[in-house]
Parts: C-alpha cells; structure tokens; sequence
C-alpha cells in the first residue's frame, strides 16, 4: 500500500438510536449549520419540522427521522468547513444511508427529506399491518457459539428471529417477537452478553421483504436518484457503490438485509482508509472496537466537540 493510499478519508452517517427531544431540540435551534438545513428541510415538507418533533412521542416517528437527518447532514457541513473534510468514500449504516445519498449528491438534499418522510409513512403503514409484534434488539459481549445455541433454541419453538445486524466480535442485533424479548434478553445475560436497547419497529430482517417491495413499487420510482459523485460503500456487504442503480438497490436492501459492519470496516482498509469521520448524532458506530483499532476517528455532531480519537 502507497503512502497516499495510507491517507484515505471516509465519511460515515451513523444509524439512529434512542434520542431524547432537549439534546436534538438543542442542537437543531443553536447549531448555525442545523439551524440551515432544518429551514431547507420545513420548506421541502411544508410543516414545522421542530414543532412536530418537540410533539412526537415517538423514538422513530416522521419528524424524529427528518430531524436525525437535517442534524447528520449539519454535522458534515461543519466537518468540510471546519476540519477541512474531503473524504474519499462514504458510508451510511442503517438510516445513515439516507444522508449519504444527499451527501454524495444522488439526490438533492430537499429530495431526500421527502424521501425519508415517505418512507417514514410507509414503513408505519406496514408495521400497523403486518410484524406488528416485531422487535430489533441489540445486544454485546455474547459470543456466537452461545448465541446459536439461543436461537437454535427458538427455532425448536417454531419461533420466528432474524439477524438484523452484525456490529462487532460478539454484539449483534437480532429480530424476534416481542413476546419472547424477556425470555431472550434472560438468555443473552445468562451466556454472558449485555443487553443495550431494542427497537420498535424493527429494522434490518429478511422477514420485511414486502416492505421492501412496497418501497421499490410505491415511493423510489418518483425518485431520479444519480449516480453518486463519491464511492459509497454499502453497509451490507462492504460491496463500493458506484451507479446510481447500485445505489437504489442499497437503499431498499436496508429492509431486509442485516447490517454487517466487520466487512464495511475490511472494505474501507482494503480502499487504504486510515481516518474516519463521524458525523451525526452517533452514540455505537465510534465506540465499536473494530472501528477504534482500524481507524483514527473524528467525531463531529450533537453532543461532541468534534475532536479526534487516535487509534489504538
């Protein structure tokens, strides 16, 4: 590897989390770039977007998600005009995909504010209809071997589960009915893992395919989505990005495929990745081991003073 590939940047738009509205609130009315992007994205919407969060009681309502959004996109803003930022791939774990596509010019920023609302709209239309019992959890410090064991363990049941997501050596995101969340989350605690949140609805399973189908049929056709002016690496596969027809394909394989971080971060070494910026309201992707040990990480969004976390 050459010196200069040794000096690759990626930007990465991190998935949402639990959020509370005084911290989001906070930034969206103080941070000058937030308070920028939050305008354009009322005007694209044509209601308040602060008012509807500040009302929202929900983790990942319409405007929580439109919010998230204008503060990812904020936060890269300060980041090219603060740090300097020119990154040479982009990544956007789980929801982050949807600032990515902005970022990387796919689509207009506007565009993908009423993308993410449409998309908000359908997923609480299929949830009402269909998994309405459906649930995400996250979890760490499990090793795999005892993990199959569990979930062998609910297929003897006939219980349904799908890996979601995989985060680190150990941590994962399955989906399982509610109904068995107590009995799982025992399970994980008794093989030595740490239970951390869970999510409603859930996100990231084979199981939503037809989510997925609705989404591809129903709302990304009024959407002339571009072929991006930057590498995108999709959080998948680690698979690189480089049409606009492989990026609509990113975009829907969020529904039902899991997340898979180890090969996004062997894909960006690989590429000669050797810093990354954060940028978002991030509380997982900056803390995984594999990401601290691969990667000088700079942290720039709600909460953070944007400074750098060198590698181990």
């Amino acid at each position: 590897m050459t010196a200069s590939e040794q000096t690759k940047t990626a930007i990465v738009f991190p998935g949402m989390g639990p959020s509370g509205f005084s911290e989001v609130g906070r930034f969206l009315t103080l941070d000058p770039f937030a308070r920028k992007r939050l305008a354009e994205a009322d005007e694209a919407l044509g209601y308040s977007v602060f008012d509807r969060l500040r009302d929202s009681e929900d983790d990942y309502s319409e405007a929580t998600q439109i919010a998230f959004l204008v503060n990812s996109m904020a936060s890269a803003d300060r980041a090219e005009q603060e740090h300097g930022l020119v990154p040479d791939l982009c990544v956007g774990p789980s929801f982050g995909q949807k600032a990515a596509a902005a970022y990387v010019s796919s689509l207009p920023f506007p565009e993908v504010v009423r993308l993410t609302a449409e998309l908000a709209r359908c997923e609480h239309a299929y949830f009402t209809e269909e998994h309405q019992d459906a649930v995400t959890h996250t979890f760490v410090r499990t090793p795999r071997e005892k993990l199959t064991e569990i979930l062998t363990e609910l297929g003897e049941r006939d219980e349904w589960y799908d890996y979601s997501g995989y985060l680190d050596d150990g941590f994962f995101m399955v989906s399982l009915r509610e109904t068995e969340l107590e009995w799982f989350k025992k399970a994980i605690s008794q093989a030595g893992g740490y239970s951390m949140y869970t999510m409603v609805p859930a996100v990231h399973a084979p199981a939503f395919a037809e989510l997925r189908r609705r989404a591809a049929e129903e709302i990304l056709p009024k959407y002339d989505i571009l072929d991006p002016k930057l590498p995108v690496v999709t959080d998948q596969d680690g698979t690189i990005v480089t049409t606009a027809d492989e990026l609509r394909t990113m975009l829907l394989d969020t529904f039902d495929l899991p997340i898979h971080w180890p090969k996004v971060v062997d894909t960006l070494k690989g590429a000669g990745v050797s810093k990354m910026y954060i940028t978002g309201p991030d509380n997982l992707f900056h803390r995984l081991d594999r990401t601290k040990s691969n990667f000088e990480v700079v942290t720039v969004g709600p909460g953070k003073r944007s400074r750098p976390a060198r590698k181990r």
